[in-house]
């Protein structure tokens, strides 16, 4: 999942920096932190080796930049505003489709590659593996427990805690396939047929442990 711009740059400076980012995130992950250089970033980009340092001036910031910039754009994709939900079936056809939406969005080669990146460069780089779970895990877990507050004033759930119950519901969706293909490759990301079918039983354990004694 390559980083590009939400929006097509207005200027020819906007359009460098983002065709730089672009070509530094296949480098990144192709080549790994340690042997991508400014001169390849430069050559796929397009641009002088001086117009990348112009715009970033180390390859640190440059890796920095990368990250933030896909992880923010995978959330963006994850994360929308939720409709006004009245019962059982429509929290359930919710839960489903951003479901499916998280696992589709974040089990993607470029992202699992991302992450394993991140990882393997945690003692260097030990803030973007902070910022990693921010605008990955953090965001969905802040999100979903605000929603969860006022589904709960709406008596849709019933929990003691919301960001704990967001928190589990984002085990029971992402952790078994992120694990699998963090440990197999990206050989093992699921099809969408066995993501539609993984996340139908999470959303049943959940709404099993969570769902308002009057919904049930």
């Amino acid at each position: 999942m390559p980083a590009s711009a939400p929006s097509a740059p207005a200027t020819r400076s906007e359009r460098k920096h983002a065709a730089i980012i672009a070509a530094a995130a296949e480098v990144f992950l192709d080549m790994g932190y340690d042997r991508a250089s400014m001169d390849e970033i430069a050559a796929r980009s397009s641009v002088s080796k001086q117009t990348v340092y112009k715009h970033f001036s180390s390859k640190d910031l440059l890796f920095v930049a990368v990250v933030t910039e896909m992880m923010d754009e995978a959330g963006a994709a994850v994360h929308r505003a939720p409709p006004n939900l009245r019962d059982r079936a429509e929290l359930e056809a919710f839960l489903l489709d951003y479901g499916i939406r998280i696992q589709t969005v974040a089990l993607t080669p470029g992202l699992m590659q991302l992450r394993r990146l991140v990882i393997s460069e945690v003692q260097r780089f030990p803030e973007l593996a902070r910022e990693l779970y921010a605008r990955g895990a953090g965001r969905a877990i802040g999100t979903m427990g605000a929603l969860f507050e006022t589904l709960r004033e709406d008596k849709l759930l019933a929990f003691d805690d919301a960001a704990e119950t967001a928190a589990q519901l984002n085990w029971l969706l992402m952790g078994e396939p992120v694990n699998r293909v963090m440990m197999l490759g990206n050989d093992a990301i699921p099809t969408t047929a066995e993501i539609r079918r993984h996340t139908k039983a999470a959303i049943a354990t959940f709404l099993a442990a969570f769902l308002h004694p009057e919904q049930c």
